[in-house]
């Protein structure tokens, strides 16, 4: 690898010359399945080239791979009164399904009740964990099993403590309009 002083000459591999070398593909072969020339395939790994992102997705897909969107979530941790911490996102997101519709096991923090197994699939067990993960889980448990569609359905019913309510209003009401800071992708 050669670097320049600045760092913006950095050879490092293509995406696409990634997915071709993880699928054990030649360039030939992998234009041939992209239905493009080996000599555009090497433009586009050598960065001489750009490809439309139409070419792209066609290469990455003829290589198995995707050029799937990931939804970036920024996340920050506030305090309630007894120095209580709870964490908030800029914006919501999508639990694939069937992660969405999970069978949970967590104790009740904020109910104190004996349920300890939550059923995403019932209304009433997922608000309740919501309500628990907001209140009580971190940015981690609350990426796992509250998607954002589901938190927009049931906000209305949740019972939160005003200071999470209001820091998580504007990444919820954001999806619930569709700008676009806070819609969340598939």
């Amino acid at each position: 690898m050669s670097l320049t002083g600045d760092n913006r000459d950095v050879e490092r591999p293509t995406i696409i010359e990634l997915a071709r070398r993880g699928a054990g593909l030649t360039q030939a072969e992998l234009a041939r399945r992209a239905g493009t020339t080996q000599s555009a395939v090497s433009m586009y790994e050598r960065r001489r080239k750009v490809p439309m992102l139409d070419v792209a997705e066609r290469l990455m897909q003829a290589a198995g791979a995707d050029l799937g969107m990931v939804t970036t979530v920024v996340w920050e941790v506030d305090f309630r009164p007894g120095l209580k911490t709870f964490w908030y996102p800029n914006r919501l997101w999508r639990v694939e399904v069937p992660g969405c519709f999970d069978t949970v096991r967590m104790p009740d923090l904020v109910g104190h009740s004996e349920q300890d197994e939550w059923d995403l699939r019932d209304r009433t067990d997922r608000r309740r964990l919501y309500e628990n993960l907001l209140t009580e889980g971190d940015q981690h448990m609350i990426m796992r099993w509250v998607d954002g569609a589901l938190l927009v359905d049931a906000w209305s019913e949740l019972v939160l403590p005003e200071k999470i309510r209001a820091a998580w209003e504007p990444a919820v009401a954001a999806a619930s309009t569709g700008r676009s800071h806070g819609v969340f992708d598939a």
